[in-house]
């Protein structure tokens, strides 16, 4: 199989509302969207590097270089039938790994839809649903934090978690458990906190906490494995989880209990698999996370998440969510027992909005093999 086509789309949608975490607050979400065409077909991929460099070292800027100059010549140039050959071709190419998957996620899609099969059965997952999170970032004040809390319980999403940081975290924490004691309930700290901040990790250990989600430096595995050993509350690992050797790593160190696997972070769907699989043999949980992805990049999550050993809600959330319309014809909206359907048209099973597309595009570029 010979691509014809790889077509980039620098976007920036408007969140319905300011999504705060330790990082600071976003209110305008920047992406890539990747198209790949072949045989009539096409597939679509989302690279969630966003405008700063703040969750990762990749942005926007970055990966449009890495796709421009290096990726897309290097799949227009050669026959790929699997994604392992994908992943051969930009070995070379270090780090990156948000860029990589944006066009990985493209070919899963493709090829796919070229078998005639949903992404989730592609992959190995299964079809029906799959249960919802939501995360809540920072709020205004601890009365918001609940009120907002209580409108997503409401709304029927099984799990909740909540934004951290030094100066909002147990007090906040303490005011949510107390309005819903039997919400399954987390934190997620985005690395802001240290070692020394054990005592505030300690009473939160009272507080029934589902996980405490990546309280340490985002490239740490030995304090983490330090804090744990003195929690009874399950650490979950974000940011520090790169690829499959980190993830083996965290395990033999004790670091995490639990993992959060994101494709873009880890460079792509078929390394997500990889670090399901070794999770799945140590009987470590996972669960998926989520970037503020539009449609595309969701669906794409969906079909990950129906892998077996993602026993844990993930922030697979509603597209109105973030989002007053989405980039998809088939928005994705929750169901009333928490769950989202796993779509089953073949590839990732959405159609993109090209109208919207185009409003919400800063850049484009098309690269044919006639370019090369």
């Amino acid at each position: 199989m010979r691509l014809d086509l790889v077509e980039l789309h620098h976007i920036r949608m408007r969140l319905r509302a300011p999504f705060e975490t330790s990082f600071g607050a976003t209110l305008d979400r920047e992406a890539i969207l990747v198209r790949v065409a072949c045989e009539g077909l096409e597939g679509w991929g989302e690279c969630v590097a966003g405008a700063r460099p703040d969750y990762s070292y990749e942005t926007t800027v970055t990966a449009w270089h890495l796709l421009t100059d290096f990726l897309a010549p290097a799949v227009l140039s050669q026959d790929l039938e699997t994604v392992a050959q994908y992943e051969e071709a930009v070995r070379s190419l270090r780090g990156h790994p948000m860029a990589k998957a944006g066009l990985e996620i493209a070919l899963w899609d493709l090829l796919a839809r070229r078998a005639g099969k949903p992404l989730a059965e592609y992959l190995g997952g299964r079809l029906g649903t799959v249960r919802a999170g939501v995360s809540v970032g920072i709020q205004p004040n601890r009365r918001q934090l609940v009120e907002t809390v209580g409108q997503f319980v409401q709304a029927g999403y099984v799990r909740v978690k909540i934004k951290i940081r030094p100066g909002r975290d147990l007090a906040e924490v303490r005011d949510v458990r107390r309005s819903f004691p039997t919400l399954m309930l987390q934190v997620d700290a985005n690395s802001a906190y240290r070692l020394e901040d054990v005592s505030l990790f300690k009473a939160l250990d009272e507080l029934d906490l589902q996980m405490i989600e990546q309280p340490l430096g985002e490239s740490d595995l030995l304090d983490h494995s330090r804090l744990q050993s003195q929690l009874r509350t399950p650490i979950c690992l974000d940011e520090s989880i790169r690829d499959l050797d980190h993830a083996r790593w965290a395990l033999e160190l004790g670091s995490c209990r639990v993992i959060n696997i994101k494709p873009g972070r880890v460079g792509g769907l078929a390394e997500a698999r990889r670090i399901h699989d070794l999770c799945k043999a140590r009987e470590i949980p996972v669960w998926c996370g989520g970037m503020l992805e539009t449609g595309i990049g969701r669906a794409a999550n969906i079909a990950l998440a129906t892998l077996p050993n993602f026993k844990l809600p993930g922030d697979i959330s509603a597209s109105d969510r973030y989002y007053e319309e989405d980039l998809v014809d088939e928005p994705f909206v929750l169901n009333a027992d928490g769950t989202l359907p796993v779509p089953t048209r073949s590839g990732i099973g959405v159609t993109v909005r090209k109208d919207l597309l185009q409003r919400v595009t800063l850049r484009k570029a098309r690269f044919t093999p006639e370019m090369g």
